[in-house]
């Protein structure tokens, strides 16, 4: 197995905006900077970076953290990281910070604790920061350990668990799809610092495959665009299986003109789903239609840089009436992939988990050798896979 060159160092000092990525013709450099500046003043004492109703989530936080080392704010990005450190759990888990006043009831997800690697990963590719990566790497270690611990028999891995230490019963597409490209930029990342993990291997493996051919193995939460496309933007489908997915339900989620909905049967686009749609069709090549999606979006820039979450396309309201910080950072690394037509290394991160070692990917569902619908397991979920409904958020059920 192969271990990525050595990675550069940063070629400008911190906070330049040349470090910035544009997109010709749609974001300059400055104006994304000033996107950078807009999550960077949502930024909490303690570096945590949160929801626009005060809850933090690590996945959104670790998201954050990316886009602002992408936009050159690289102080901000390590106390966004410094706060990942210390506040993980001793499981390796990063339990949801609720809003104040809230009788949110507390969880562990696993693919919020499996994101550590994307961000660490995307942090070294940027900076090539080693010291970073080796003080992180015993934070990424334990976040995917808590991961695979929720692995089950069939590849799958559960959403969350519970406060008593139990796991649910059942697991989520977008988070598993999600977890697929956290494991490989772990693995990755192994490679990189000399400690390599088999055990991730194996996991990433069988994970990859659930996804790609295994719809069964998850709860039904397909009115969700994220549950439409992810498994495209974590790179576990690729190829002619790709662009028949994206296809079959193009005109249900994609509002011409104006973006994506973040659920099917409701008249509602968001930014942030758009983004990432837009990354996805980069993955596959069809650049031309991701930049089109990226400039639609932009009417829902802020005059600091900021961006409102969605837009309520009957009423002609903002919806919900925020701008988030998760948003503007899927502004950022969509504007990084899409940026002059030739994405920089820690871009590839959704391409193809950026000059990480080769690790088996399906691309061909049919050619996996399962019956459709079929499980791997010969054994159904535990209690079904939509046998408990999660409370779902405004990013639809990457938070479960």
């Amino acid at each position: 197995m192969r271990r990525p060159d050595r990675l550069p160092g940063p070629a400008r000092a911190a906070g330049e905006r040349a470090e910035v990525p544009g997109v010709p013709g749609i974001l300059t450099a400055d104006q994304l900077f000033a996107t950078g500046r807009a999550i960077a003043a949502t930024q909490q004492p303690d570096g945590s970076i949160g929801w626009p109703d005060g809850r933090v989530d690590a996945w959104n936080h670790i998201e954050c953290a990316m886009a602002l080392s992408r936009c050159g704010l690289h102080a901000e990005a390590r106390r966004a990281y410094a706060w990942l450190a210390a506040a993980q759990q001793p499981d390796g888990s990063w339990p949801v910070q609720p809003a104040a006043g809230s009788a949110e009831e507390w969880t562990a997800e696993s693919n919020h604790a499996a994101y550590c690697a994307v961000g660490v990963w995307h942090e070294l590719l940027v900076t090539g920061d080693d010291d970073f990566a080796a003080r992180m790497w015993p934070v990424v270690r334990a976040a995917i350990g808590f991961a695979i611990g929720l692995q089950t028999a069939r590849g799958e891995i559960i959403w969350r668990r519970r406060e008593d230490g139990t796991p649910d019963s059942f697991a989520l597409l977008t988070g598993n799809a999600s977890m697929y490209q956290s494991l490989r930029c772990g693995i990755a990342l192994a490679e990189h610092l000399g400690d390599p993990q088999p055990d991730w291997e194996l996991a990433v493996t069988l994970l990859g495959h659930t996804v790609a051919c295994h719809r069964e193995a998850f709860a039904d939460k397909s009115r969700f665009s994220m549950d439409w496309y992810y498994p495209v933007l974590g790179g576990a489908v690729r190829g002619a299986a790709a662009e028949q997915l994206l296809k079959a339900d193009w005109d249900t989620f994609v509002v011409p003109g104006l973006g994506v909905r973040c659920v099917r049967d409701e008249p509602w686009v968001t930014a942030a789903e758009t983004c990432e749609l837009a990354m996805a069709l980069d993955a596959i090549g069809h650049r031309d239609r991701a930049l089109e999606l990226f400039n639609q979006v932009q009417f829902l820039r802020a005059e600091d840089g900021g961006y409102w979450t969605g837009w309520q396309f009957q009423t002609g309201k903002h919806y919900p009436h925020e701008q988030s910080s998760y948003t503007a950072a899927a502004i950022v690394l969509a504007a990084d992939v899409l940026a002059n037509g030739a994405a920089g290394r820690a871009a590839r991160i959704f391409r193809d988990a950026a000059a990480g070692p080769e690790i088996w990917q399906p691309t061909d569902p049919a050619a996996c050798g399962c019956p459709p619908e079929s499980s791997a397991s010969g054994e159904p979920p535990a209690s079904g896979p939509a046998a408990v409904e999660p409370v779902v958020g405004e990013r639809g059920n990457r938070s479960g």
